[in-house]
């Protein structure tokens, strides 16, 4: 057997992996967030390949396991911000359609009633092979399955420092004590912290933002949301939303601004945001709103990889439900000596955020968020035009 301990800085959970949109993907974002650009055919392939593998890698999981997380598989609308994004994401359809077989439905504005009542959206894309899940439940259920297979799992133990292999063994030193490992795993994403300082380099945790309603009627959710599936948009700072687990509440993300706000600031900006795009929820209240980092790289990419003696599974550019489910999986099977083929996400090039400087405190981050506001604003002014 393997001797296995887990850590986490705060709470088990605590960050993103409770707090996410739940959102389930197989693949899309490579193509429509533009991580393809510039990939050679036959690592695109592989990527696509290695994401549908995470998707199904996610559903065998909770299907054998019996976790109790809620998954639902409703699809996914893409809704294009302005016209000309239509004919983009038709073009990314085509070809998700072309390299992953998934299934592809185009739907312009004229139908767009059929998958939400809104006239916000120019039309838009259903992708099929899209799901969600309750994301705290979810992590509940992986919590006890590695409880039973043997694991300790340690909270309020932030690493601080990784020591060299030394006859054998890392010194990980943590905020409760240092533990002896012969192999080290970072899996933090979007909250790397300082037990890293080379991994730091190469990612940034940006914070998202969510609100819940209050419980809707039901033919007003049937409006919202027919279909109960995940909508998002083709903006730079793009919206998302789902029905609650429970299908009784919408949910609703994004990031409201340029700075990081305190939740009961950013709550009436997200509601605001939220009333564009379905005016009627107007007279409905938010009864919860909570944020999470999202765990970003230089080049869209998730990676997973071993420098300097440690291993790591990172950057899943708010894709990681399934994605770091499965990079985690891949992980072990390669300290194990288990791997029957490298992933595609394992690769020697992890490039640096390339901004001077940087450590892993995102200053750039309001100017690069005010200016991406600001491209999406022009956007929809010049539509009008």
């Amino acid at each position: 057997g393997v001797d296995v301990t887990v850590v986490d800085a705060e709470e088990l959970g605590a960050g993103a992996s409770t707090r996410s949109g739940g959102m389930v993907s197989s693949g899309q974002k490579l193509v429509i967030g533009g991580a393809v650009k510039g990939v050679d055919a036959a690592r695109m392939d592989r990527l696509l390949a290695d994401s549908i593998s995470s998707y199904e890698h996610l559903k065998t999981l909770i299907a054998e396991k019996q976790l109790d997380a809620d998954l639902g598989v409703f699809g996914r609308y893409f809704g294009a911000h302005v016209p000309r994004h239509y004919d983009r994401l038709r073009r990314h359809g085509e070809l998700l359609a072309r390299h992953t077989g998934v299934t592809v439905h185009e739907i312009p504005k004229s139908r767009q009633h059929e998958v939400t009542q809104t006239d916000f959206y120019h039309g838009g894309i259903v992708i099929d092979e899209y799901g969600g899940l309750h994301p705290a439940k979810y992590h509940r259920a992986l919590r006890h399955l590695a409880v039973e297979s043997g694991a300790r799992l340690r909270s309020h133990a932030p690493v601080l420092k990784v020591g060299p292999l030394t006859n054998g063994f890392h010194g990980v030193e943590t905020g409760r004590g240092t533990v002896r490992a012969r192999n080290v795993l970072f899996g933090t994403n979007g909250y790397i912290g300082t037990g890293n300082a080379d991994l730091r380099k190469r990612i940034v945790g940006v914070r998202s933002y969510q609100i819940a309603t209050e419980p809707l009627p039901p033919e007003l959710m049937a409006q919202i949301n027919p279909g109960r599936r995940m909508i998002t948009d083709s903006k730079r700072e793009l919206v998302y939303s789902r029905p609650s687990p429970d299908g009784t509440r919408v949910l609703f993300g994004c990031r409201p601004g340029m700075f990081d706000l305190p939740e009961r600031e950013a709550a009436p900006r997200l509601h605001a945001m939220m009333l564009k795009i379905w005016p009627q929820l107007a007279g409905y209240r938010v009864t919860h709103c909570w944020s999470g980092k999202v765990g970003m790289t230089a080049d869209k990419i998730a990676h997973m990889g071993r420098r300097d003696g440690i291993d790591f599974a990172i950057g899943c550019n708010g894709n990681g439900v399934a994605l770091m489910t499965y990079l985690g999986h891949q992980s072990a099977l390669k300290l194990l000596g288990h791997q029957n083929q490298p992933s595609a996400f394992d690769s020697p090039a992890f490039p640096e955020i390339p901004v001077p400087f940087y450590d892993g405190r995102p200053w750039f981050l309001p100017i690069v968020s005010g200016w991406y506001h600001l491209q999406d604003a022009i956007d929809r002014r010049m539509a009008r035009l």
